[in-house]
């Protein structure tokens, strides 16, 4: 049985975070720092958070987390969306928190020690090298190979869209290790130091989000080839053959907190949509007065709160039964979250008038990155189309 109540204690955790975020780290975007800056501001933050108990809360205690389930990281991460600043300050920005998540699972003593500390701690920083030119939405057509050589492996390939390339000390590689396997038991993955000989970052990719991407800035998109890279026989993260499953791992319940995060950042978009409403006044009456903007704020609340149930929902149901019961869940919440998202914050600047373009408010760059939703994580049509499959298998033709 599925229960909607919060035990108090954690509740009080959530209202602090609310009030933590919105009145220290929402302030953060507006000084648009350099990297260094941003370290420098952070540090200060997270100190706190760790002193409350909620850095890294994806992760078991042993590893410095707090062992939350994916229910309470949901709700946590609801409130942490609210602000891109907010996930570096709890410690569970992407792709690190994803990297760490598969490393304290599927890592050797060895490995944790040299690339899971360090990235717990915040001295280093992380990279996820899957997607290719070729195979983006589906990686059983990855062409990037890893041949078995005296002591270990070389790695060729040409990988792309990947995040923190620039920024990261050390990549998780995922290559095709064993090409006449099954589809889903052809890759491995790799842990490869960037500096690595044969590594090359190509360049930035200007994107939706950013089009003039400056070199070594976090969530960066880069092209990246590797061009017989060696690593030794302790690279291989994981079981060889295994790192489409080891990805599934890191995936499923990333695109849980990926929704939560669109939850937050839809809600604050809702937040200025009805404060905007309050405020202006204009031909006759106060926008909040007008039934085109009533419309708009009901349909706001409504694909909300519709968004956050069903995303409360998967996490609950990884929690009791696991990610692999959850499929349906998670692919659901993915295209619907991406849609409401979208809807929310166009409402919101079309409310604002022309405010809602400028920098002057958040609005404007939280529209590109709701577009990008679409995309990241595997693109809407393929949700859709996991959803329906699964549906189909529950029904017979008649």
């Amino acid at each position: 049985m599925w229960s909607f109540e919060t035990d108090p204690e954690f509740q009080s955790q959530l209202d602090w975070m609310r009030t933590f975020v919105d009145e220290r780290v929402v302030p953060i975007e507006a000084l648009r720092p350099d990297r260094e800056e941003f370290a420098a501001l952070i540090v200060p933050l997270q100190e706190v958070v760790k002193e409350r108990g909620l850095w890294a809360a994806h992760l078991a205690p042993d590893l410095g987390g707090a062992g939350f389930g994916q229910l309470k990281l949901g709700l946590m991460h609801e409130i942490i969306g609210r602000c891109a600043v907010a996930p570096y300050v709890f410690g569970n920005q992407a792709p690190d928190a994803g990297n760490s998540e598969i490393l304290a699972r599927h890592a050797t003593a060895e490995q944790r020690e040299r690339w899971l500390v360090p990235l717990l701690e915040g001295r280093v920083r992380s990279s996820y090298a899957m997607t290719e030119p070729g195979a983006g939405a589906d990686p059983t057509l990855l062409a990037t190979r890893a041949t078995e050589v005296s002591g270990g492996w070389r790695l060729d390939g040409h990988k792309w869209f990947i995040t923190n390339a620039s920024a990261a000390d050390f990549m998780i590689v995922m290559a095709v290790s064993d090409p006449d396997a099954g589809p889903h038991e052809r890759a491995s993955q790799f842990i490869v130091p960037t500096g690595a000989p044969g590594l090359r970052v190509v360049r930035e990719i200007g994107t939706l989000e950013d089009s003039r991407p400056e070199w070594g800035r976090l969530e960066n998109h880069a092209e990246v080839v590797l061009d017989g890279v060696l690593v030794g026989a302790d690279a291989m993260l994981g079981e060889r053959g295994q790192g489409f499953r080891i990805a599934q791992e890191r995936l499923g319940p990333g695109r849980i907190h990926h929704c939560m995060r669109w939850i937050g950042q839809a809600s604050r978009a809702l937040d200025l949509l009805c404060e905007r409403a309050l405020s202006r006044y204009s031909h006759g009456s106060l926008l909040a007065d007008k039934q085109s903007v009533q419309n708009w704020i009901a349909e706001s609340w409504a694909d909300l709160h519709a968004a956050r149930l069903m995303t409360l929902h998967a996490a609950w149901t990884i929690d009791r039964y696991g990610v692999r019961a959850a499929r349906t869940e998670i692919s659901a919440i993915k295209f619907r979250g991406a849609q409401m998202l979208h809807d929310v914050i166009d409402r919101a600047i079309q409310v604002h008038g022309a405010l809602g373009l400028t920098t002057d408010l958040p609005l404007q760059d939280m529209y590109r990155r709701a577009r990008s939703a679409r995309i990241y994580d595997g693109p809407d049509e393929v949700h859709r189309q996991t959803v329906a499959r699964n549906v189909l298998k529950t029904h017979k033709a008649r």
